[in-house]
């Protein structure tokens, strides 16, 4: 079975390129739907669980992963991504491991329902100031940063094989635009990068050739309340 990248597993080998050159995969997983009635942008505040819809989410990304021969799989560690992360790693007889590395970004809005009222507010308007920072919240650069720190330590840890690792749209999102050499900076209604959708890395050693995506969950995504699609971590 070919998974996204168009490559077979490698049935219990490392898998190589004529050289010798390790050939790795890191699929990196956006969470599933969130529980969130209240509309809240929750960021990194605890207490926000996948809803049903998300856990049906997980399972289905699990299931498209279920054949790749995936040898750790790290989660940020907040609820919902762990959350996402479980049955994947148990489709492989496997613990989920945290990395702070792949948390949500920080945003100042962070705990509030972010709806136009809010965005009018001047009290708000000074952080909307740089927009290509941003100013509201934690720079694209160190969100870069972190994220490519943690994806090139789990490409050392699962060389010749696979690894998934669970994190957030924007985080994920920036490590995509990073990879690809692409300016960070960017509009959030534009991010490829739906709920429980799998971007995967490949890399010939550590050098990251090439950038590919799916959405196992897309199915289920019309039901969605709470953060779908490309809209960022606000809901519609």
């Amino acid at each position: 079975m070919s998974g996204a990248d168009g490559l077979p597993p490698s049935e219990g080998t490392p898998r190589t390129l004529h050289d010798g050159t390790p050939v790795t995969l890191v699929h990196v997983v956006r969470h599933g739907e969130v529980h969130n009635p209240e509309r809240i942008l929750y960021g990194r505040l605890p207490g926000y669980h996948l809803s049903d819809l998300g856990q049906q989410m997980a399972r289905a990304t699990a299931d498209h992963l279920a054949d790749r021969d995936v040898r750790r799989v790290v989660s940020s560690p907040l609820e919902r991504a762990r959350e996402t992360a479980q049955p994947i790693a148990a489709a492989h007889d496997l613990e989920v491991d945290l990395d702070e590395r792949l948390l949500e970004s920080g945003n100042a809005f962070e705990g509030q329902r972010v709806d136009r009222r809010m965005l009018a507010d001047p009290r708000h308007w000074p952080l909307y100031v740089n927009p290509f920072r941003p100013s509201w919240g934690e720079p694209y650069a160190e969100i870069a940063t972190r994220m490519r720190a943690g994806l090139d330590a789990l490409r050392a840890q699962v060389k010749g094989y696979e690894g998934v690792m669970v994190s957030h749209q924007l985080p994920i999102w920036t490590l995509r635009r990073s990879v690809q050499g692409e300016r960070l900076w960017h509009h959030p209604r534009r991010r490829r990068c739906s709920l429980a959708s799998v971007t995967t890395v490949l890399f010939h050693g550590p050098l990251p050739v090439r950038v590919m995506y799916a959405e196992p969950a897309g199915h289920l995504l019309d039901a969605a309340v709470d953060v779908t699609g490309e809209a960022g971590e606000v809901t519609r």
